[in-house]
């Protein structure tokens, strides 16, 4: 199956009633996880990374690892840039063939956001990959990176912004936090009043933590897109721990390697069949 862009992968959702998990991975072990709980689950979903993993390989690499990957699956996935900070970050996804790119300027100002925002859109239009941005604040640990804002995203501000940077997502904060560290505090009648006015899709980041059934609750408006990293990243950490555990002279890396793929594979399936509603 091809890579596909996210508002391709979103419309497919949409018709089925389904909400869209996007799982950020970091190498190949936790890409091929990923598409083997997708594939068991029967549904879609996004393959993602953010700068600061791609840290460990490079944009290229990462791409490779997902284009190949997908030819072997059926379910279709997108890949994703998550939390691009510049617009390096957002060239670099684009040219080694990142089918969907978010810009991150959360932290500005509004009219700041707006052109930074708008620079990536025109950009990546140019080659049809479609542009998640970001307004309002979240609180939490994204990676290495640490943010004590907790602003929520303000219905009044969400039309104008939308249409004046043209993105085609838009990540809110209704009281979701990043991490496993902070506890969520989901505001969703401030969900419905921004579905309301929102000429695009949504986006939740930081779905870990969050009960499946607050997320399922928000299908109906315009959530379409579930970002989901700390409980892949704890099953993959949790599995080598243990292998080490058991034996302190554990070097068959290739076993340990595909126990965690399997863990992952296994966090993934669970997920992406609990956000929305199917019960094991």
């Amino acid at each position: 199956m091809a890579v596909v862009t996210s508002t391709e992968l979103i419309q497919i959702a949409r018709k089925n009633g389904w909400l869209l998990p996007a799982y950020n991975t970091t190498n190949m072990e936790m890409t091929l996880g990923i598409l083997d709980g997708l594939q068991k689950a029967g549904m879609p979903g996004i393959l993602q990374i953010a700068p600061t993993n791609v840290k460990l390989s490079d944009y290229g690499m990462i791409a490779s690892i997902v284009k190949r990957a997908a030819e072997d699956y059926i379910v279709p996935t997108c890949l994703h840039l998550d939390h691009g900070k510049t617009l390096e970050d957002v060239r670099q996804a684009v040219q080694a063939g990142f089918t969907s790119v978010m810009i991150d300027g959360a932290a500005l100002p509004f009219e700041e956001n707006i052109r930074f925002s708008r620079q990536a859109v025109d950009y990546c239009h140019c080659y049809g990959v479609p542009v998640e941005a970001e307004l309002g604040a979240i609180k939490g640990k994204e990676d290495d990176h640490v943010s004590e804002a907790d602003l929520k995203t303000d219905p009044d501000q969400v039309c104008e912004f939308v249409e004046r940077t043209g993105c085609d997502l838009l990540a809110v904060s209704i009281g979701n936090v990043h991490g496993l560290e902070d506890t969520p505090r989901i505001d969703l009648p401030l969900l419905e009043k921004l579905a309301e006015v929102s000429p695009c899709p949504l986006v939740l980041h930081g779905g870990s933590g969050i009960p499946y059934e607050t997320i399922h609750a928000m299908q109906p408006h315009k959530m379409s897109k579930i970002n989901i990293a700390s409980d892949l990243r704890k099953a993959y950490i949790t599995t080598v721990g243990k292998a080490y555990e058991a034996n302190n002279n554990e070097h068959n890396l290739a076993k340990v390697l595909i126990d965690t793929r399997k863990a992952v594979a296994d966090v993934a399936y669970k997920t992406t069949r609990a956000i929305n509603g199917i019960a094991e």
